[in-house]
């Protein structure tokens, strides 16, 4: 089978003051039809550098600065830009990382999907509009013609995703780079992303570049993986032989990061103190639609409660009436014994520094003006009687707490003086992490804190979060998809579908023996159940 894309000795840099920054060294590979070739490893390990320079889009001050590239045969690492885009889009196409800064947010996303097929397909003006309501309803979506007519901002970020994928897909070209390209989705939408790919090889041998940290997903769906770290490939193989007898000690230790691999001590159930979390028959209502429905748990002291359940189950929603973003239409919800029914912002600001959350979209919740010291800050800042504004200009005072939550987060010291627009997505999402960890708070919502996070980082936050809790007797609510991490940390799993639990209980008892035909469909879906740990066993669906 002759190569469909063949990358030699691939060498890129990037131009800084202090010269030239290695990036990615002596890469080779090939991918022939129809196959996938995983590229796993931590951030900046290269694997989005090695992607972008496929495609030609590397940064301003990034060059290729050895190797080549080529696609069925020819060279194209050094093609005029005219020709490039010529490629691009018909043969070659993108699945990007990150779905905030990829949509035109002033265009409905069915025109943004329509100008695939505009610029590389003959189709008319209806073929058009038809296939991308096709397309639509392939990545999962219900309602398509309304999704059509929406802007990017009514989307959730997984839905967001969704629609790149779409995009991505419509010219069916014979290559795709996907990076990171289901990092953002339920499991169910994941599989059925992951179905759409698997689909288009088999019917027109498209191949895939596939760049993710989630070994589940390297494990079921690539034939090849290669493991990156600081910019080099140290093991390449087929899946089954890196995965089963890894040779190289690094990809040795993404495996034993994987969260099923990861054993964390149980701090005994009291069985007679109060809960610092109660919940009582809540109810959230916009505008008529209800997106939570008579929703009620209680969550102890030091333990974890996390809530699983597909984008739109109401999942965002109660974490944000927990935090106080959100008020509640209806209902009881009690923290630290305080009962925050009818309470104010301004009110609840005494709570703040007990509770703390860390968001979804780690850039979006930082102010741009701010670098990482700034952001991590913060709080600290907020909360110091006679505080300044800046708080750079009391960084003797914080600096040394600033420090330990950035390490605490798995991130160097000298992160400090380093801006977020800088840092991969997992890095961001790490000073997200350290700046809701600074305050020491008693409770912590999670609102998909680990998605975008390495193996072997989300091996140290998860680690971190129960070492909180051993000492500080931390709190946390976890809004995850990622059901192999929700097992590994969890002490009760509440599951929810269309603004309801549909089952609640030990993690154990959810994922050992679920009631529910919807818990049962989720735990199918998981991708890599062998890594994930995860049988899941037939159930009876329980209101």
């Amino acid at each position: 089978m002759s190569a469909l894309l063949t990358v030699d000795n691939l060498t890129v840099g990037y131009r800084v003051k202090e010269g030239l920054r290695p990036a990615v060294a002596d890469v080779s590979f090939e991918v022939g039809p129809g196959q996938v070739l995983a590229l796993v490893g931590e951030s900046g390990s290269g694997k989005t550098t090695t992607g972008h320079a496929i495609l030609g889009l590397l940064a301003g001050n990034g060059v290729v600065t050895g190797g080549s590239i080529r696609y069925r045969g020819e060279p194209i690492h050094d093609l005029p830009a005219r020709k490039l885009r010529e490629l691009l889009g018909t043969s070659i196409s993108l699945i990007p990382q990150d779905p905030t800064v990829s949509l035109d947010p002033v265009r409905r996303i069915g025109r943004q999907i329509e100008d695939v097929l505009r610029l590389h397909t003959e189709l008319d003006v209806q073929q058009r509009r038809t296939r991308v309501l096709e397309l639509l309803e392939l990545v999962g979506f219900a309602d398509v013609e309304r999704r059509f007519r929406q802007y990017p901002h009514e989307l959730s970020g997984g839905m967001r995703q969704r629609v790149l994928v779409a995009a991505a897909v419509a010219a069916e070209p014979d290559l795709i780079i996907a990076d990171e390209p289901t990092s953002g989705l339920d499991v169910t939408v994941q599989a059925q992303v992951l179905d759409l790919i698997d689909e288009l090889r088999a019917r027109s041998g498209t191949a895939v570049v596939l760049i993710t940290h989630d070994l589940g997903v390297a494990s079921d769906r690539a034939d090849l993986i290669g493991v990156m770290q600081q910019g080099e490939l140290v093991e390449l193989g087929p899946a089954r032989e890196v995965l089963d007898d890894p040779q190289h000690p690094y990809t040795q230790q993404l495996l034993a990061s994987v969260p099923s691999r990861l054993e964390f001590a149980r701090t005994p159930r009291s069985t007679d103190s109060d809960p610092v979390i109660e919940v009582r028959n809540l109810r959230k209502e916009y505008g008529g639609f209800v997106a939570v429905d008579d929703v009620s748990f209680t969550v102890e002291a030091g333990r974890t409660l996390s809530i699983v359940g597909e984008s739109g189950s109401g999942k965002t929603t109660t974490a944000r009436v927990l935090t106080g973003l959100t008020e509640a239409t209806s209902g009881s919800v009690s923290l630290l014994g305080k009962e925050l029914t009818g309470l104010s912002r301004r009110d609840f600001r005494p709570l703040r520094r007990d509770v703390q959350i860390v968001f979804q979209n780690p850039y979006a919740s930082f102010d741009p003006r701010f670098g990482v010291y700034d952001v991590v800050a913060e709080p600290l800042q907020s909360f110091t009687p006679g505080r300044t504004w800046p708080p750079r200009r009391s960084r003797r005072t914080h600096e040394a707490r600033v420090v330990q939550a950035l390490e605490a987060a798995a991130l160097p010291a000298d992160f400090v003086d380093r801006h977020p627009r800088e840092l991969s997505g997992g890095q961001r999402q790490r000073v997200a992490i350290a700046r809701a960890l600074v305050l020491e708070p008693r409770i912590v919502v999670l609102d998909e804190p680990i998605s975008a996070l390495d193996v072997s980082v989300q091996a140290q936050i998860l680690e971190l979060l129960r070492d909180l809790q051993e000492r500080l007797g931390l709190t946390c609510v976890f809004i995850s998809h990622d059901l192999a991490v929700v097992r590994a940390i969890s002490d009760q799993v509440a599951v929810m579908h269309r603004g309801r639990i549909v089952e609640y209980g030990d993690a154990e008892q959810v994922f050992g023996a679920p009631t529910a035909d919807y818990t049962v469909q989720l735990l199918s879906a998981i991708a890599g159940k062998e890594l994930a740990g995860v049988t899941p066993g037939a159930g009876k669906e329980t209101r």
